[in-house]
């Protein structure tokens, strides 16, 4: 067998439709992208809270890590890092999701597609020293209209929405997509006290 053919093999048996994160892993894999996600999440509410409760100036508004770490609110490649973690995140898992849930899903990783767009043009910017529109820090397209922590946390919203809802009934799937699902994701249904097996 070929080099080529044989990765492409053990590519498929860990990734693909029928690779062990979509199957025998794909509920561990998942629980720890979202564990991860929302790790993420509550980093950007403690810094609105910093803004907005604390009346904190922006540029000392740093979250909880950014307090201890302050090099890493300013580091593009600590956000491009996270939003490629989640872009792959999602096109690697979306194989375990079937039906509805899949759905969803697709719609996560689509807007999390533009996200990821809009970090790599704040990363390419960061790194020439060339700033859209002439502006003195790195800005995205969205941000020419929107502040930074406020599109960080709409653009957090509208791909955790989506995801949650797909993870939902992932999790509690429609009998017909239940048949249809490879892993082991979804929450077993207890049978009533008394009821025919």
């Amino acid at each position: 067998m070929p080099a080529n053919a044989a990765v492409q093999q053990d590519h498929q048996r860990l990734l693909g439709p029928g690779g062990s994160l979509n199957t025998r892993y794909h509920k561990l894999m998942l629980y720890a992208f979202t564990f991860i996600v929302v790790a993420h999440w509550a980093e950007h509410l403690a810094q609105a809270w910093q803004i907005y409760v604390s009346g904190w100036p922006r540029p000392q508004a740093g979250g909880v890590l950014g307090l201890v770490f302050p090099w890493l609110v300013t580091s593009e490649w600590l956000h491009y890092g996270f939003a490629i973690f989640m872009l792959v995140g999602f096109v690697v898992l979306r194989h375990g999701f079937v039906g509805g849930s899949r759905t969803w899903w697709n719609i996560a990783m689509w807007i999390q597609v533009w996200h990821h767009f809009e970090h790599l043009l704040l990363l390419l910017q960061a790194l020439t020293g060339a700033n859209l529109m002439g502006k003195p820090v790195p800005t995205s397209i969205a941000q020419l209209v929107f502040p930074r922590v406020e599109l960080h946390l709409f653009y957090n919203a509208i791909v955790f929405v989506p995801m949650v809802v797909g993870m939902i009934k992932h999790l509690w799937p429609k009998p017909a997509e239940r048949a249809l699902m490879t892993c082991t994701c979804a929450v077993s249904q207890r049978v009533p006290a008394g009821a025919a097996a």
